[in-house]
């Protein structure tokens, strides 16, 4: 708590009115102060501090960024099979940045080889 006390001081006036001087003072119990500590909102400077930029993104905001990504590659998939043959290919589409996201990139598609298969590779496929 050391490295946040300005934003746990912060927060606690802003969500509750409350001076954290009150506890030093002996006017505001541990337990209370435990209390209220324990249930800041999401929105706190102190979650923020903890968290970074990830603090602001909510569940909602993770499955619009996943339809938002969905959508970009249905779109490039429709784009692919729709377009001539001898046109450039579309680039695959970026996903939504996400906060605090430092995982691996998500996978892209197979590459599409520049010829057909031949009649002998078809007629192997399809028996």
């Amino acid at each position: 708590m050391d490295e946040h006390a300005e934003a746990l001081e912060a927060d606690l006036l802003r969500f509750y009115g409350v001076d954290l001087l009150d506890w030093h003072r002996g006017r505001l119990s541990a337990r209370r102060l435990t209390v209220l500590v324990k249930h800041l909102p999401r929105e706190s400077a102190v979650h923020r501090a903890q968290v970074g930029e990830a603090a602001e993104w909510g569940v909602t905001d993770h499955l619009l960024a996943a339809v938002v990504d969905q959508l970009a590659v249905a779109n490039w998939m429709f784009a692919t099979v729709h377009q001539d043959e001898d046109a450039t290919p579309e680039p695959y589409p970026e996903p939504v940045t996400r906060p605090g996201a430092d995982g691996p990139p998500p996978e892209e598609p197979l590459p599409v080889p520049a010829e057909g298969p031949t009649r002998a590779e078809l007629a192997r496929f399809f028996g």
